[in-house]
């Protein structure tokens, strides 16, 4: 072989490796952070005066902050399902705590799922589909996790209501003689110990050893906190900040539940769980607690994220399955409709884009198909998300006009329709539970139900038929083959 021949070709194989290289160099990894039961109303970013977030605020002001996220299901399992598949529960037809794999088949390709079949490491530490929060992060077990998701599983296994330390339940226990209790209670516990005593803290630790030894693939990393879940568990110097007599509860308004349907009453309230004034403070004041350790996990996990060289390369997504009622309309818990339930913190910060904060209305099914778009991979089925890609650039771009959410309750199910200026709630399909529209510009708190005065006897009727299209959309049979992009 001649040297001009042998130049020739030995410089076209640099060439190629330098391109293969840089075009793996290209690929971005992808960091899904979430935490669990999450109200909008606890992130500082979102409005709330206290220094709750100091790791999420800042990460909202590097990225685009969604002021206007909602759930598909203001309960774990079926959200869940939802947004980690692509597609709305009515199509999944998951309404429970399973993972939505039994329902959705086989051949649908989840959002981690598409990644891995990219030549991605995928990896779930603890909490991504449904887990018992507290049981399955006791037993460290897989919950109804989805296997065909991930190259490989974390659990980060904790104590949760066992854990050392002081203890009280604020909870069906009016007269206080009950230190504690298991179960989706409002238990709390000033714990002994540091971060690593517990769940969250282990799952940053597992999430920061995944990161300092990145192989040569890019990575989807999702990282499941299961705070600020009940029980209220955090080590006990988080609690300092936050004396509950100073908390402020939500005001109270005579006659608040008059105009609630029955199916509207939330499963928790301060009636049925016979709270005191001062319980209601010390869950407020604990639930605040559980947000401040969870967010200096968050912080953890981005420190590290920076310390290894990979932010400029890596997508970042911060979200929480669903919101929480911290008492108001003396409500708790989730399941309920109502803003503080359904609404949710949501950031995506992706190298190169000006931070933003976006008012379009986002949903988290939406959130496969915008990374899958930052990617640059090909979405394999129909799903019934919607890209967000183009808020990212022009943070007034609108996606949709308005947010859908479903919830289910007492064998009914309850849906919500929300845009701009109205919230709109409808009890069984054919409104035969009563329906509630609120004025979300004059009425934010949700107290005065308009839906039957004769005054907005067309707004109603816009909505009422608004939903009939929606559900016709959503329960497409084919698991989103038809769905139609209409706004």
């Amino acid at each position: 072989m001649n040297k001009p021949l042998k130049y020739l070709i030995t410089t076209l194989l640099c060439l190629n490796a330098i391109f293969a290289l840089a075009q793996k160099k290209e690929k971005p990894n992808v960091l899904f952070i979430i935490a669990d039961d999450l109200t909008a109303k606890a992130v500082s970013a979102y409005g709330n005066p206290l220094n709750i977030t100091p790791n999420i605020d800042k990460l909202a002001a590097e990225g685009t902050q969604y002021d206007m996220a909602y759930c598909q299901f203001p309960i774990c399992g079926p959200s869940r399902a939802s947004f980690m598949s692509g597609y709305y529960p009515h199509a999944t037809e998951t309404f429970g705590y399973t993972s939505g794999r039994e329902n959705i088949g086989p051949d649908k390709i989840t959002w981690s799922q598409l990644f891995k079949n990219n030549g991605y490491y995928t990896a779930r530490v603890s909490k991504i589909y449904h887990m018992g929060v507290p049981i399955d992060i006791e037993t460290g077990s897989n919950g109804a996790d989805d296997e065909a998701s991930w190259t490989e599983r974390f659990n980060s296994q904790g104590p949760e209501w066992k854990a050392e330390g002081e203890a009280e339940l604020v909870q069906g226990n009016p007269f206080g003689k009950l230190p504690r209790k298991g179960g989706n209670v409002m238990t709390i516990v000033k714990a002994d110990g540091d971060d690593l005593a517990h769940s969250d803290g282990r799952t940053a630790e597992k999430a920061i050893e995944l990161i300092k030894n990145k192989g040569d693939e890019p990575f989807f990393l999702a990282v499941g906190l299961v705070r600020p879940h009940v029980p209220f568990v955090a080590p006990k110097q988080y609690f300092e900040p936050y004396p509950y007599q100073e908390m402020v509860l939500p005001p109270k308004v005579f006659g608040d539940w008059d105009d609630i349907p029955a199916n509207g009453i939330n499963y928790v309230t301060s009636v049925n769980a016979r709270m005191s004034e001062d319980q209601e403070k010390k869950a407020i004041a604990a639930y605040y607690a559980s947000v401040s350790y969870m967010d200096a996990q968050v912080g953890k996990v981005l420190n590290a994220l920076e310390e290894e060289g990979l932010a400029d390369n890596t997508i970042v997504i911060f979200t929480s399955d669903h919101g929480f009622h911290l008492g108001e309309h003396q409500f708790w818990m989730k399941v309920s409709l109502h803003e503080e339930s359904a609404k949710v913190p949501l950031i995506i910060k992706v190298p190169g884009k000006q931070p933003a904060v976006s008012k379009s209305f986002a949903e988290l099914i939406d959130l496969y198909p915008t990374v899958a778009e930052l990617a640059g991979l090909e979405l394999p089925n129909a799903i019934q998300g919607k890209s967000l890609v183009k808020t990212l650039d022009n943070p007034d771009y609108e996606v949709r006009d308005m947010a859908f959410s479903v919830s289910k309750w007492r064998g009914k199910h309850l849906f919500l329709l929300r845009n701009e200026k109205w919230a709109f709630i409808q009890y069984e399909e054919d409104g035969a539970g009563g329906m509630e529209l609120f004025d979300m510009v004059n009425d934010p708190q949700q107290f005065n139900n308009l839906a039957h005065n004769p005054q907005y006897e067309e707004v109603v009727e816009m909505f009422k038929s608004r939903l009939k299209e929606k559900l016709a959309e959503v329960r497409d049979n084919d698991l989103g083959k038809s769905y139609t992009a209409s706004k």
